[in-house]
């Protein structure tokens, strides 16, 4: 007979939507033995996003203990004998029961659903020969630690292509080159992050990667490899004909949801678990975290998914307060999310709050030679700021941008919030204390 364990609560994911899960479980107060987290990660949850950030940084040579939650928010880190239970599942939500892949049955009460998401590969975007050797895509902890072998490897003759111009390539080029080595990216959109950047935003960071020694390629894709007699990639075939040298190619063309286990048996909505304001799935006692879930955006109507580890710490919190709450007979605020998204590579960081909607207001110095580049850009739809980005920007600078984002103040016109620049933000958070 197979071995059955019962827990009040259980975490499906060991990521960062779980890691924080368990440690607001934890501050609201929990005994021995009520909670699990499942997870098919050979490590305690850690923060997602230092992958492509220190924990790649040979210079730095940082140790997963580095980047343990919850170091991101500068809270105690979660060690391994923090805790208990990790095994990959399958899941029957009906009778409340999820069977480990050794054949282990564990029951629950409460079940929080974390499994995040997981990297398209090339192959499933019609690239072809993209299984060979040093084709990288970073998710897990043992990505990264076989990319960093391979720089290593190659650090004296190192070509790496980097597929994708987004958030992910942004950082993980200036990592390769920091790293000394030959670095080019190459990706369909007419710019750098595309989806999220404005052109002029864009500009800067392209010309500041070309001063830095990193070649971008724009309007073409990757269509397929060539291989030595070991089977390692040493050369990237493009659209256009063209072909790059390379012995390191990292890929980031994208991510989808970790549904899988539960499709059939929830809502969705947006490609995510459609949930309430609270996590909620359709099925009692089931929610849903980070990544996965769909939530209803109060500041702007609607419902979204947003792949972000703020929203994972933020949504984890709010589902287990929720939780805990109900348990009491009491209730808590709808999550109200305010979009934040930030990185940083070589000596640049930027924040960014809100939406990217309407028209877009660029000011301060964005002349890649600068020293110490300052800049920024409003984003205003019906009169009112619904977003800023700041580059270069303080801590107290960066609480004034998301004070504007959050209140959406009102503006006399565009040329006037161009002459004001950052100041804008920081008379009205000034104001406004």
């Amino acid at each position: 007979m197979a071995e059955e364990k019962s827990y009040k609560y259980v975490i499906i994911g060991g990521g960062v939507a779980g890691g924080y899960a368990a440690r607001e479980f934890s501050n609201q107060g929990l005994k021995p033995g009520e909670l699990a987290i499942i997870s098919k990660e050979p490590v305690p949850p850690f923060e997602r996003p230092e992958l492509t950030k220190v924990y790649i940084d040979l210079e730095v040579n940082p140790t997963l203990a580095n980047i343990y939650v919850c170091a991101g928010t500068g809270e105690a880190k979660q060690y391994p004998n923090w805790y208990k239970e990790k095994e990959i599942v399958k899941a029957d939500l009906a009778s409340k029961t999820l069977v480990s892949d050794d054949g282990k049955i564990y029951k629950y009460q409460t079940l929080l659903i974390a499994t995040g998401s997981t990297n398209i590969r090339l192959s499933e975007i019609g690239v072809q020969e993209a299984d060979v050797k040093n084709i990288f895509y970073l998710r897990e902890i043992e990505d990264s630690d076989e990319l960093a072998l391979a720089m290593e490897l190659y650090v004296q003759r190192g070509k790496a292509v980097i597929i994708g111009g987004g958030f992910l390539g942004l950082e993980i080029s200036s990592a390769l080159r920091a790293n000394n080595h030959e670095v080019t990216m190459v990706f369909p959109e007419p710019w750098l992050v595309h989806r999220f950047f404005t052109a002029e935003i864009a500009s800067f960071y392209e010309s500041y990667y070309a001063n830095k020694g990193i070649k971008i390629i724009k309007g073409t894709v990757a269509t397929g490899f060539s291989t030595n007699s070991d089977g390692e990639v040493t050369e990237v075939k493009l659209e256009d004909g063209r072909t790059l040298e390379a012995n390191i190619v990292v890929a980031g063309v994208g991510a989808r949801p970790a549904t899988s286990l539960f499709k059939g048996q929830l809502e969705e909505e947006k490609g995510g678990i459609k949930t309430d304001g609270f996590f909620k799935t359709s099925v009692p006692d089931v929610y849903a975290l980070g990544d996965v879930a769909t939530f209803p955006m109060k500041m702007y109507g609607g419902t979204r998914r947003v792949e972000h580890a703020d929203n994972a710490r933020k949504s984890a919190a709010q589902a287990v307060k929720a939780i805990k709450a109900g348990e009491e007979g009491k209730t808590i605020p709808d999550y109200d999310y305010l979009p934040y998204f930030y990185s940083r590579f070589f000596k640049l960081s930027w924040e960014f709050y809100g939406e990217n909607v309407g028209e877009s207001v660029l000011f301060g110095d964005n002349d890649p030679k600068s020293p110490k580049p300052k800049f920024g850009t409003y984003w205003v739809k019906d009169g009112k700021v619904v977003g800023v980005f700041l580059e270069g920007g303080t801590q107290e600078e960066h609480k004034a941008i998301a004070k504007v984002a959050r209140a959406q103040p009102s503006v006399e016109s565009l040329d006037v919030l161009s002459e004001e620049g950052l100041s804008f933000a920081t008379k009205f958070y000034s104001t406004s204390l």
